[in-house]
C-alpha cells in the first residue's frame, strides 16, 4: 500500500477527507494482525508526539520537550526488525516515567503493532510530514476525522467518550463564551468541547493577551481513562491548545472524589453514560467484581451512587457564582425518584435552570441513548428560588436520525438556537401555543407548575407522535430498519449489564 506523503498533506487540492482516508489506510492491513482502529490511533498519537517533539527541540524553535536523547524519534528512524521492535517498548515505558504532558500521554503506553515491518512503516508515514508547521486547522481536522472514525467502531465503546460535534456547536453556540474566562469539563473524552469552544473564541479580534489566555489558561478538564486523556492531550496539542513542553490541562484524577476549590466561568459536559457509578475489584477466587461506588461529598445536595446525578450536582459546584452551564444528561436525570428528586428540586432553588432541549435517539454513538441539555446560570444563595420558568425545545418527537444514513448536523437545530435567543434571552418567544400552533416545539413552563408534578418531573411532552396517526409521515424505511438495529443492540447491552450485575 501507497505511503502518505509530506507532498500529499501540503497538495492545496487535497481535501482533509483524503487526507484522514490516507493516514487511516494503513489501519486495514493492521487489522489483519488484529490491531483494532483504537490501538492504530493510540500508536500514531505516540509516534506523532514523539516526532513533534524532535520537530521543536530544532531551529528556530530549540525548545526542550524532555525526551531523553537515547529515545527520541531519530533512535527510531534508523533502526529495522526486531531491533525497532525492542527499542520502541522501551521508549515508551521509559517515557510514561516523565513529568508532565510527556508522562501522561505515554501513560500506560504499549506496543500493538506486533510485526516489525509494518510498525517501521508507520514510523516513515509520520516522518514525511512536518506536523509542527502543518496548520492547526488541517492537522487538527485530522486527528479529529481519525477520531470520529474510531468513534464509529462501536464494539471498542470509543463511541461514549466522543460528542456528536453538531450537538457541542449549538451548545457553544448558545452559551457564547466570552475571552478569558475559562472553560471546563469534568468527564472531557477526547476534547471535543474544549475544540468547538476554541474554534468559537479565536477571532482575528482577539489581542495578544487574549491570545496566550485562550492558549494556555482556558481550559481545564478531567479524564480518568488513560488511553483518552492521551487522544484529547494531543487533539488540543494539534488545535495549538496549550504547549507540548508545558503542564497539562487535563488531569487524571476522578473529578467526583472531591472539590478541588477551583472554580469555572463555564462547564461544558458530556458525563460518562451509564447510570451507576462502579469500581472494578478482583475477589478472592480471582474473578473480577464490580460494587457500587458512592461519594460522600458534604458540598453535594444528596449522596447516590447514581452517576449522572453525581456529575450533576459537581457541575453546579465547580462554577463560578455567575457561571454557566451546558451539559448533556439522560433522562432518568429528568423523572427518576428519591434522590433525584432532591436533586431537581435543588438545582430550581440554587441555579436558573432555564433551558431544556429534548433529543431524539440515533445522534450518539451508544445506541438507543435518550438524552437531553440543560442549560443553566449558577447563582448566590437566596431565599427564593431561582428558576423562574423553564423552557422546553422538543426536538424529539417525530424527529428521526440514524449515525449512518441521516446524521443530526448544526443546521438541524437552527431554529433551536433562534428560539433560544443568545444575545437576550429575556426577549424568548414561546412557538408553541394551544389553539393557534399546538405543534410548536418551544414552550415554557413555570416553577410553579413543575413543582406540582410529580416527583418534580422534568419529563415532558406535548406533541402528537404522528407516526402513531399517519402512516404517510413515516420515516424512510431503511431509517426505520437502522433505528430498530441500533434499539436492540442497546436492549441487548442492557440484558448484558443486568446479566453481569446479577453473575456478581
Amino acid at each position: 500500500m501507497p505511503l502518505v506523503k509530506s507532498s500529499d498533506f501540503s497538495a492545496p487540492l487535497m481535501s482533509t477527507d483524503s487526507i484522514i482516508s490516507k493516514v487511516w489506510g494503513f489501519c486495514t492491513t493492521l487489522r489483519d494482525d488484529g490491531v483494532g482502529y483504537g490501538d492504530y490511533l493510540e500508536q500514531l498519537t505516540y509516534l506523532i508526539f514523539l516526532k513533534m517533539a524532535d520537530e521543536y527541540s530544532r531551529p528556530p524553535h530549540n525548545r526542550k520537550i524532555g525526551v531523553p536523547a537515547e529515545y527520541s524519534w531519530p533512535t527510531l528512524k534508523k533502526l529495522k526488525g526486531a531491533e525497532l521492535e525492542v527499542h520502541y517498548v522501551t521508549t515508551l515505558r521509559e517515557l510514561a516515567n516523565r513529568p508532565g504532558i510527556l508522562g501522561q500521554v505515554f501513560t500506560k503506553s504499549q506496543n500493538k503493532i506486533q510485526d516489525p515491518a509494518k510498525l517501521a512503516r508507520v514510523v516513515e508515514m509520520v516522518d514525511q510530514t512536518e506536523w509542527v508547521t502543518m496548520g492547526a486547522d488541517v492537522k487538527g481536522d485530522i486527528y479529529e476525522g481519525l477520531l470520529e472514525k474510531n468513534a464509529e467502531d462501536t464494539k471498542s465503546g470509543a463511541g461514549q467518550y466522543f460528542t456528536p460535534r453538531a450537538l457541542i456547536q449549538v451548545m457553544v453556540e448558545c452559551l457564547r463564551p466570552l475571552p478569558e474566562k475559562t472553560i471546563a469539563d469534568p468527564a472531557c473524552g477526547t476534547g471535543g468541547f474544549f475544540l468547538v469552544a476554541y474554534d468559537f473564541l479565536n477571532k482575528p479580534t482577539l489581542n495578544k493577551a487574549q491570545k496566550l489566555f485562550l492558549k494556555k489558561e482556558t481550559f481545564y478538564g478531567h479524564e480518568i481513562v488513560a488511553n483518552t486523556r492521551r487522544l484529547c492531550l494531543m487533539n488540543l496539542l494539534l488545535h495549538n491548545i496549550g504547549e507540548i513542553d508545558g503542564e497539562s490541562c487535563v488531569s487524571s484524577t476522578d473529578a467526583l472524589i472531591a472539590d478541588n476549590g477551583k472554580r469555572y466561568d463555564y462547564v461544558l459536559a458530556n458525563p460518562p453514560f451509564g447510570k451507576k457509578s462502579s469500581m472494578t475489584f478482583t475477589n478472592d477466587e480471582g474473578e473480577e467484581e464490580k460494587d457500587d461506588l458512592v461519594y460522600n461529598r458534604q458540598d453535594f445536595w444528596a449522596t447516590s451512587s447514581n452517576k449522572q446525578l453525581n456529575f450533576l450536582q459537581h457541575i453546579r459546584t465547580m462554577l463560578k457564582t455567575t457561571g454557566q452551564a451546558a451539559v448533556v444528561l439522560p433522562d432518568n436525570v429528568l423523572f427518576e425518584g428519591g434522590v433525584g428528586e432532591t436533586v431537581r428540586r435543588k438545582l430550581l432553588e440554587n441555579t436558573d435552570l432555564h433551558t431544556i432541549l429534548r433529543l431524539p435517539t440515533g445522534i450518539f454513538y451508544a445506541n438507543g441513548v435518550k438524552a437531553n441539555v440543560l442549560f443553566f446560570d449558577n447563582k448566590p444563595a437566596a431565599k427564593e428560588p431561582w428558576t423562574k420558568e423553564v423552557w422546553y425545545y422538543d426536538y424529539r418527537t417525530n424527529i428521526h436520525h440514524t449515525l449512518k444514513r441521516k446524521p443530526m448536523r448544526a443546521e438541524d437545530l437552527a431554529d433551536f438556537i433562534t428560539c433560544y435567543h443568545p444575545a437576550d434571552r429575556h426577549q424568548r418567544k414561546e412557538t408553541w401555543h394551544p389553539e393557534k400552533n399546538p405543534e410548536g416545539r418551544w414552550r415554557k413552563f413555570t416553577h410553579a407548575e413543575i413543582l406540582a408534578r410529580d416527583k418534580t418531573s422534568l419529563d415532558t411532552f406535548w406533541l402528537k407522535d404522528q407516526s402513531l396517526a399517519d402512516l404517510d409521515n413515516l420515516p424512510d424505511p431503511k431509517d426505520l430498519g437502522e433505528e430498530i438495529v441500533e434499539n436492540i443492540e442497546a436492549g441487548l447491552t442492557n440484558f448484558r449489564n443486568v446479566l453481569a450485575a446479577l453473575g456478581a
